[in-house]
């Protein structure tokens, strides 16, 4: 009998996805020898478990860790279905969920770099970067950071003109707010085209205008159902960064938490407000200015990274954006710079330094503050290095 001979690349796809497995599989084993608590994700449970008994939901002090709520009151209303499962059954269905969204966000993310978005691919990429510190500790706490990060690139990677792109954004903003500048890229990005009449400007504009419509329709529903809770969130407590925590912890990877450790401060505000607003316009250039040029991946990374720099709170778990940073480093021929920042998310450095109770972060040396910033450095150097090459190649132009 003639055996039966598969083509190359048919064979690719099984063996990307026998080693996609394997990784996850010690990576499931990984973390039950953690003991991980999976803490976020049962905050979200007494979240939904709040709003469904009508309770007080910024009142709410959940597990042994007493965390408060913090997010718009539409993500409890998204959080009630997780009341329906018991703790083991819920933890293991958040695992499988979030590792199936990793893969969904790779492949996003390789179509965004221009990459024929292959599945042995993302399956490559998948299994490599659930072991990077965002991803590994977005699991361990079971966080959304992948939902949301997955809805983002739904639309940005979306065909111009669709009728739909944008609603991700709003919906993702409507959970957490950080995800809102990238409808304001879209905005300021029309705008440009527009005056410039360098291109299209209206799918721009209408990506936004949907962005806005979804926010504003998911508010608008929280605020029926939750009216109580909706007008104390955005009168009050959308404006109480402290509740989150301490602005001066390691997990703070944002220009404020970056701040806080270096000037030996828990309230970095007079310049960390003046270096955000700083931060926020030039890296909002830089986005703009790459979208202008074609260069759609950059201006995302761009968007993505101004937004967790700026953002008061961007807990080293929020920058699940390594992974298109990297991909984006990596497709533009400078492989040994990528090679370089996949092994800085993948190091934990940010965790060998002093932390934990007493705030020991207020009191770090120098080169403690720059270990512990390496994220927000990170940022930087991928935000300075593609406005220089933006500005170089529009005086050559």
């Amino acid at each position: 009998m003639t055996a039966l001979v598969l083509p190359r690349a048919h064979r690719r796809v099984p063996a990307a996805l026998a080693v996609c497995l394997l990784s996850f599989v010690s990576f499931w084993i990984a973390q039950r020898a953690a003991h991980v608590s999976m803490i976020d994700l049962m905050v979200y449970r007494a979240e939904g478990a709040t709003a469904r008994a009508g309770g007080d939901l910024y009142a709410l002090r959940a597990t042994h860790a007493r965390l408060p709520t913090t997010y718009p009151p539409f993500a409890a209303l998204l959080f009630i279905p997780l009341t329906f499962l018991d703790v083991v059954t819920l933890r293991a269905t958040a695992t499988v969920a979030n590792l199936a969204l990793l893969v969904a966000f790779v492949q996003l993310s390789l179509r965004l770099v221009g990459r024929h978005a292959r599945v042995e691919h993302a399956l490559w990429v998948a299994a490599g970067a659930v072991w990077c510190e965002p991803v590994w500790t977005t699991l361990r706490y079971g966080q959304v950071n992948l939902l949301l990060a997955v809805l983002v690139l739904w639309d940005l990677t979306r065909r111009p003109g669709h009728r739909w792109a944008g609603a991700g954004i709003g919906v993702a903003a409507a959970v957490k707010l950080t995800p809102a500048l990238f409808a304001v890229f879209l905005v300021c990005t029309g705008i440009t085209l527009a005056v410039t009449r360098r291109g299209a400007w209206w799918p721009w504009l209408r990506a936004a205008c949907v962005a806005v419509c979804a926010f504003l329709g998911a508010t608008a529903l929280a605020a029926v159902v939750l009216p109580y809770d909706s007008r104390r969130f955005w009168t009050r407590m959308v404006f109480e960064a402290s509740r989150v925590g301490h602005a001066e912890e390691t997990a703070n990877q944002s220009l404020r938490g970056a701040l806080a450790r270096l000037l030996h401060t828990g309230d970095p505000s007079p310049w960390w407000a003046l270096a955000a607003a700083v931060t926020g316009a030039l890296g909002l250039a830089v986005a703009v200015a790459a979208a202008l040029r074609g260069r759609r991946a950059q201006a995302v990374v761009a968007c993505a990274t101004t937004a967790l720099l700026v953002s008061p709170v961007s807990w080293s778990h929020h920058w699940v954006w390594c992974v298109p940073l990297v991909l984006l480093v990596w497709e533009s021929g400078r492989r040994r710079t990528a090679a370089v920042m996949a092994a800085l998310f993948c190091s934990y450095a940010v965790w060998w330094v002093p932390h934990g109770s007493g705030r020991p972060e207020l009191h770090q040396n120098m080169e403690q503050s720059a270990l512990s910033a390496l994220y927000v450095g990170a940022a930087y150097a991928f935000l300075v290095y593609s406005g220089v090459r933006l500005w170089r190649t529009s005086r050559t132009a």
